[in-house]
């Protein structure tokens, strides 16, 4: 088994010791900082993603294999050269004013960082002028709002409506999600796309950004 197969079943079993060690023995032999984090460490959540969705892991899982390979990034990402992390697409993430749940959207946070992107976790309770505000800041190219609350949804319509304001709405892309959120849902306030699970995050995330 390769170095990279080796680093992918470890992160797929969520084993972050195994990573920390292989994804150190790469560094230390010079391999190139985007190879590990494409052919190893995302290698190993593209394992999870289909087993996920079939119903084969569950969330508990899947929090193991984003931990050990948020333990692989973490190595890794600093090594990173400049021109590389201008190729990094930038994504703000956040629950909306009035809710205070986040285990789906951390769980968002660490799969979306596992496909490559460059991730500002804004946290709970964020309001319109928030979001706003941070994608201005980072200058991010997709804003992923979450709610777990049938009575906070419509903050995610305010936040649409002010990017409108602020003449940044063409500028960025809004996926929302969340158990009350649809795509009926989404294409009523406007948004971009309707993510049903982290997976379905990472994959549309990608698919528009390509």
């Amino acid at each position: 088994m390769s170095d990279f197969a080796q680093l992918a079943q470890a992160v797929f079993k969520g084993n972050a010791e195994s990573v920390k060690g292989l994804t150190q023995t790469m560094i230390d032999a010079g391999v190139a900082p985007l190879e590990i984090i494409s052919q190893g460490l995302v290698a190993g959540m593209d394992i999870v993603s289909p087993k996920f969705k079939a119903g084969e892991m569950y969330v508990p899982e899947v929090m193991m294999s984003a931990r050990a390979l948020g333990e692989g990034m973490k190595m890794v990402k600093p090594l990173i050269a400049n021109s590389d992390v201008a190729a990094i697409k930038t994504i703000v993430v956040g629950t909306v004013a009035g809710d205070l749940h986040d285990i789906g959207k951390n769980l968002v946070v660490m799969i979306l960082e596992s496909g490559g992107f460059n991730v500002i976790d804004l946290g709970v309770d964020i309001s319109p002028a928030k979001f706003v505000e941070a994608v201005k800041e980072h200058n991010a190219q997709i804003l992923g709002m979450s709610a777990l609350l049938t009575t906070t949804m419509l903050s995610m319509k305010d936040t649409i409506d002010l990017l409108k304001e602020e003449g940044l709405r063409d500028k960025v892309k809004v996926l929302v999600g969340g158990a009350p959120v649809s795509k009926n849902f989404a294409d009523e306030i406007g948004a971009d796309a309707y993510c049903a699970d982290a997976m379905a995050a990472k994959d549309t995330a990608a698919s528009i950004l390509n």
